[in-house]
């Protein structure tokens, strides 16, 4: 598969879990690939190998979404090293549960600085580079609509990429650029092993309520983020396309 040979994407996140995934995709697909990473180098390195041992493209460049400077030397690093910018996957995000009483600013801030404030800092950026046939990803989440307990701050930070995607699509589509979302489910990743999703009841019951009666896999995301990100996509913007085996 080569729908995207000639083009350039960005993929924030990309050092583990549904981020390498559409990373080493886009990769398989054509595309040369800048693997955003904050802390894990020795993850972003992992990906670049798996995607250049394949016969791609790709480069690791650190850093934090949630800084103006990070955020506009993560697309000057895909200008420097291909020369254009075609596909922007904000896939940076954190999350953290609590119940009501447990929130605090710093719980607060961390996330919406990450997944909201972040997204929005490297679009800005990207934004200037992008042009006619140019997609921007954004991964959601489908805790904006199921709202589950205890992630009152979370929710929220997906709520309001929901929200993004439909304004920038908007602002973005007189440029030829097309803005989309793609929402998952509970998908098992280093970060829901790491957080004790999988396995435990939460997880069981998300499941049962998942009409293809799985947990979703990294996999699943990329190559949805595939057909979003080619020119078969090229009249899709502005959708929220929920990734969760039926989940509703």
């Amino acid at each position: 598969m080569s729908t995207l040979t000639g083009k350039v994407a960005v993929v924030t996140g990309a050092s583990k879990g549904i981020g390498a995934a559409i990373a080493k995709s886009l990769g398989a697909a054509g595309a040369s690939v800048v693997v955003n990473y904050a802390s894990s180098k020795s993850g972003a390195d992992t990906v670049v190998d798996a995607i250049t041992k394949a016969g791609g493209k790709a480069v690791a460049v650190a850093g934090d979404v949630s800084k103006p400077a990070d955020a506009e030397a993560i697309i000057a690093a895909a200008i420097k090293t291909y020369g254009h910018l075609d596909i922007l996957v904000n896939n940076s995000g954190v999350y953290e549960f609590g119940p009501l009483e447990a929130i605090t600013p710093e719980h607060f801030h961390k996330q919406f600085d990450i997944n909201v404030l972040g997204l929005l800092l490297v679009t800005q950026a990207a934004a200037k580079h992008l042009g006619k046939g140019g997609s921007i990803i954004n991964i959601g989440s489908l805790v904006s609509r199921i709202t589950p307990a205890g992630s009152s701050v979370y929710s929220a930070t997906k709520g309001a990429v929901d929200v993004i995607t439909g304004v920038l699509s908007l602002e973005l589509g007189p440029k030829g650029i097309r803005v989309n979302a793609l929402n998952p489910g509970l998908v098992e990743t280093e970060g829901t092993h790491t957080a004790g999703f999988i396995g435990s009841d939460f997880h069981k019951e998300a499941v049962a309520k998942t009409p293809l009666g799985r947990t979703g896999q990294p996999n699943d995301i990329a190559t949805a983020a595939v057909f979003l990100a080619s020119d078969d996509a090229g009249w899709i913007t502005g959708q929220l396309i929920n990734a969760g085996g039926g989940v509703r």
